[in-house]
């Protein structure tokens, strides 16, 4: 039986992750396009981890379309375990990048390293729904 504790968490959890997390991704493309200062190589590094992390929930939205195409994955599906593991790839090197970027103020400072921790926090969450 679960607390209540559990339950709000569940709940804070996937609002964060189809609610919070696809408005802040574009609200980074929004903020990337009116963006007034010149690149730098930080501020390329964070565009790069950003738009893996972009290329991850791609991924994660390309993966639910295609799994209510076919009816669903059996257990242990090979193809769905391709996307988990490219999924996390695409989220810990935009994660990396994205920290990289940090370093010096930029459009994307805080979007690319915090977008990319929510896609490799979901790609994990949905392992281990498995």
């Amino acid at each position: 039986m679960k607390t209540v504790l559990e339950e709000t968490a569940v709940v804070a959890f996937v609002i964060a992750v189809y609610v919070v997390l696809p408005a802040a991704i574009i609200g980074g493309w929004i903020r990337w396009v009116r963006r007034r200062a010149p690149e730098t190589r930080f501020s390329l590094v964070s565009l790069v981890g950003f738009s893996l992390s972009t290329c991850s929930a791609l991924l994660a939205l390309i993966s639910l379309i295609y799994a209510h195409a076919i009816g669903g994955f059996p257990y242990y599906d090979p193809r769905l375990l391709r996307f988990y593991r490219w999924g996390g790839v695409l989220s810990d090197a935009g994660l990396i990048l994205g920290i990289i970027g940090c370093w010096r103020r930029n459009s994307l400072r805080w979007y690319a390293p915090l977008c990319a921790l929510g896609m490799s926090l979901f790609w994990g969450g949905a392992a281990m729904g498995e």
